[in-house]
């Protein structure tokens, strides 16, 4: 996709609790997306594993990924942080165990500006552990 000036910055909201052997995946397939003009919030809610560690790692690698840590909260409260720091015109919320697609941001802004809609939403496949899809 051709990323000129116009094209929004687009906000991916992770929240992270105890999910340290699946958040570096996740991230990499947020890191790798083909619509780089991105933040990602990943946003520690008290997690007590090494989550908070790998998180300020990544944030290290990536000068679009910012780390917030906050006390845990829950799922929604996590949200709710990433949403309120927040820069992009859109958003995604994507959960710290899920792998996305590479070009899963830049689809559903098509989608956003092909149909003037202010959300997109799209169907996922579930993985078992041996990576082979389910439904």
């Amino acid at each position: 996709m051709n990323e000129s000036r116009t094209h929004p910055l687009i906000t991916i909201i992770v929240p992270i609790y105890r999910v340290e052997q699946y958040l570096d995946r996740c991230v990499k397939s947020l890191v790798n997306q083909t619509y780089t003009k991105i933040e990602i919030l990943l946003v520690d809610d008290g997690s007590p594993d090494s989550c908070p560690m790998l998180c300020e790692e990544w944030g290290k690698r990536d000068t679009r990924i910012k780390v917030l840590h906050k006390e845990n909260g829950g799922l929604s409260d996590a949200r709710n942080v990433g949403i309120q720091a927040s820069s992009g015109s859109y958003i995604a919320l994507v959960d710290s165990d899920d792998l996305i697609a590479q070009s899963f941001i830049e689809e559903l802004y098509k989608c956003c500006i092909k149909s003037n809609a202010m959300i997109a939403v799209c169907a996922y496949s579930k993985f078992s552990n041996e990576d082979e899809i389910i439904i």
